[in-house]
């Protein structure tokens, strides 16, 4: 099966690759490769003020995006985790994947029947661009957190842990938050780079002011090749740090796992 990994690899770095080379070459017009090289584009991509303004609204709606989902997701995945009946967890997994199996198209359709009515006039607005990025990303936090929740047994240390006297606030502060920091962690990190790469719902529900930068990166291809080739590097060394950062986020809970106690 090495040809099949070969193949896959290869399917999957080339158009990367073909990005890199494209952002540094002057004209990319009816060839395989651009020509000439130049760093112009990386230049006026950082000087232009739809790309920077878009670049802050991304990261402003990431970092609220995390927030508020570890906010909610944090208390919800514990009383997941904590449902006296098999019934009640399987229910809400259920409930917290569907927005994994809806189209985010299905989602931004339904926010703007909602939010464009005289009631309701908050299409456009930056704060339903981050409810919509918080429905879309929450599934992912909770998935990990109630797995991990699972797999250390925490009900098991909590049992123990209220025979010896412990209380509801010192159980969750000194068991289940240390618990799952390494997964809390690394559960926040696909957040931000899911919301950070999202672009169906994002491109539907923004308005002018709160487009965020996949949307702006789209309109660049109808200009010029290298500096939309530019633009995508760079969305794609985000994606990639954030990748980079929740493999070593994971690594470091195996191992402080499998530390002798």
């Amino acid at each position: 099966m090495a040809w099949v990994t070969a193949v896959y690899l290869v399917y999957l770095f080339v158009p990367m690759a073909l990005l890199l080379v494209g952002s540094f070459g002057e004209i990319w017009f009816g060839t395989l490769l651009p020509s000439n090289f130049t760093t112009r584009w990386y230049l006026e991509v950082i000087n232009d003020p739809s790309f920077r303004r878009a670049f802050r609204v991304s990261l402003e709606v990431a970092v609220s995006t995390c927030i508020i989902c570890v906010v909610i997701g944090l208390p919800l995945a514990y009383a997941i985790y904590r449902a006296a009946s098999r019934g009640i967890r399987a229910a809400a997994r259920v409930v917290y994947l569907l927005p994994i199996a809806v189209p985010p198209l299905v989602l931004a359709f339904g926010f703007i029947l909602v939010f464009s009515t005289d009631m309701l006039p908050f299409l456009g607005s930056v704060w339903l661009l981050i409810g919509g990025h918080v429905i879309l990303t929450l599934p992912y936090l909770l998935q990990n957190l109630v797995a991990d929740m699972r797999h250390l047994r925490l009900m098991e240390l909590e049992v123990a842990a209220e025979s010896l006297g412990g209380s509801l606030r010192s159980r969750l502060l000194d068991i289940v938050l240390p618990s799952v920091r390494h997964s809390l962690a690394s559960g926040t990190i696909v957040v931000a780079a899911l919301s950070i790469g999202e672009f169906q719902l994002s491109n539907l529900v923004a308005g002018f002011l709160s487009r965020t930068y996949p949307i702006v990166l789209l309109q660049a291809f109808y200009g010029a090749t290298g500096f939309a080739c530019a633009a995508t590097v760079i969305l794609l060394v985000l994606a990639l740090a954030a990748s980079m950062t929740g493999t070593v986020s994971a690594r470091a809970t195996y191992s402080a796992r499998s530390l002798p106690t």
